[in-house]
């Protein structure tokens, strides 16, 4: 049997049916992504229906190629956090073209391979100190519920306060509140897909009250990605600045270990960790998968792609091999062809999405070591100052400055590698230079 010889299913005490209830259960559970990613790009300029075709594109490659090449249960798509950054950071706030923006994620991607293919993967991982790992984790969870709570309206600009809850009376902001309820109850009750059906709920119940126009179909073709496909190549010639450098960086940094962090959670979930060794079996093959993902995602014209830690939820129900991800990026193709209802998929209904994996991403504080003050300074600077800057990169950066400061005032200078020092000269001339 083919399937067999693929993927080892009597190996690793699994079933073709087991499989394709683990795959349907994952892309229900990351599916928001198809509404999600389009409405944040397109506020780039990109084009909204082009941004949903190189989105499917993107998942069905990286699910393919991570359930054929590493036979892993994981599926991939454009990563949240990193399309936030894509859009409010290096785009909105920086100024940068979006078609030099993707050419910054194309050599994200390469040096990503690059890395893969080398020894010096596992090394690179671990220099960056864990705290930090789960501090930026967190502040791009905090960023991305604020952005939820900002594009909604529920949360306005003030000149006095900075910020202030928005108008309570409008219909949006009413539509998006209901959303973010339904979404929550949903999620806490433990429904599959529930963000999914969240976002369903409230988009059908904004078209019954006139919040939401119609669409004007359901089934249509696949709508074209030419508007943007290609671009990330042709404008390479346009990284030359330290800017753009910064923006492929960060880009690489969090792509990386939000990656191997997603794929080591689902191995161990999966039962794919050696007991004897702690290592994980084919991640290397699964790295190469995830960067091979992002370089061509940015030749189709999205953001990053990523390893979804949604996977936990298809191997909860029976996952164990890529057959899982196979099912996933069949999924996803089907898909392909429900574009029409993007029209009614508006920023109040996706801020229920944002809100929820944001809270999801801030789990991770309970990881840090708040007892440690000299570790809990740069945490804390990394996550408040995502939010405050409204820029992830930013945040980034204040955190791995104070890092090697408090580190070296404790009295533990010997712990901060060479690495973490580089970064910290890197961005004080960011600082100096650029910001």
């Amino acid at each position: 049997m083919i399937l067999e010889q693929l993927f080892h299913l009597r190996e690793n005490r699994t079933s073709v049916r087991r499989e394709l209830i683990g795959g349907l259960t994952t892309f229900l559970a990351m599916s928001y992504i198809l509404a999600v990613n389009p409405e944040l790009l397109g506020s780039t300029g990109m084009s909204k229906t082009a941004v949903f075709t190189a989105t499917i594109l993107a998942a069905i490659v990286g699910c393919l190629l991570m359930g054929l090449v590493a036979n892993f249960p994981v599926a991939l798509a454009p990563g949240m956090g990193l399309n936030a950054f894509f859009t409010y950071t290096v785009v909105q706030e920086w100024h940068i073209p979006w078609q030099t923006a993707l050419a910054g994620v194309f050599v994200a991607g390469i040096l990503f391979i690059l890395l893969t293919l080398s020894k010096l993967r596992d090394k690179l991982i671990n220099l960056i100190p864990s705290a930090l790992k789960y501090a930026v984790s967190a502040g791009i969870g905090l960023f991305i519920a604020f952005s939820g709570l900002q594009t909604s309206g529920i949360i306005v600009a003030n000149k006095s306060n900075a910020v202030a809850l928005g108008n309570l009376h409008s219909p949006t902001v009413l539509l998006a509140i209901f959303g973010i309820i339904v979404g929550i109850m949903l999620v806490t009750a433990n429904v599959t897909g529930g963000i999914f059906w969240g976002m369903f709920i409230t988009a059908a119940v904004g078209m019954i009250f006139g919040i939401i126009p119609l669409p004007n179909g359901i089934i249509s073709g696949v709508p074209s990605v030419q508007p943007i496909f290609g671009q990330a190549v042709t404008h390479l010639g346009n990284i030359n600045s330290f800017q753009m450098i910064i923006v492929i960086l960060t880009f690489f940094i969090i792509g990386l270990f939000d990656t191997s962090g997603t794929l080591v959670g689902v191995a161990t979930e999966a039962g794919m960790v050696d007991k004897e060794s702690g290592e994980v079996k084919g991640v290397g093959k699964a790295l190469f998968s995830g960067a091979l993902a992002t370089t061509l995602g940015a030749v189709f014209g999205t953001s990053p792609t990523t390893a979804y830690v949604e996977s936990t939820s298809g191997v909860a129900v029976g996952a164990r091999t890529g057959l899982s991800s196979v099912f996933v990026a069949l999924l996803f193709a089907i898909a392909a062809f429900f574009s029409p209802i993007l029209t009614v998929i508006t920023s109040a209904v996706t801020a229920s999405a944002l809100i929820i994996v944001g809270i999801l991403m801030l789990s991770n504080v309970q990881y840090i070591d708040w007892t440690k003050f000299e570790i809990a300074v740069p945490a804390f600077f990394t996550m408040i100052m995502m939010l405050l800057t409204y820029s992830i990169s930013e945040g980034l950066a204040v955190g791995f400055i104070f890092y090697p400061i408090t580190m070296t005032v404790k009295g533990r200078w010997r712990e901060v590698n060479a690495l973490m020092w580089t970064m910290m000269v890197v961005f004080i001339l960011y600082f100096a230079f650029v910001a």
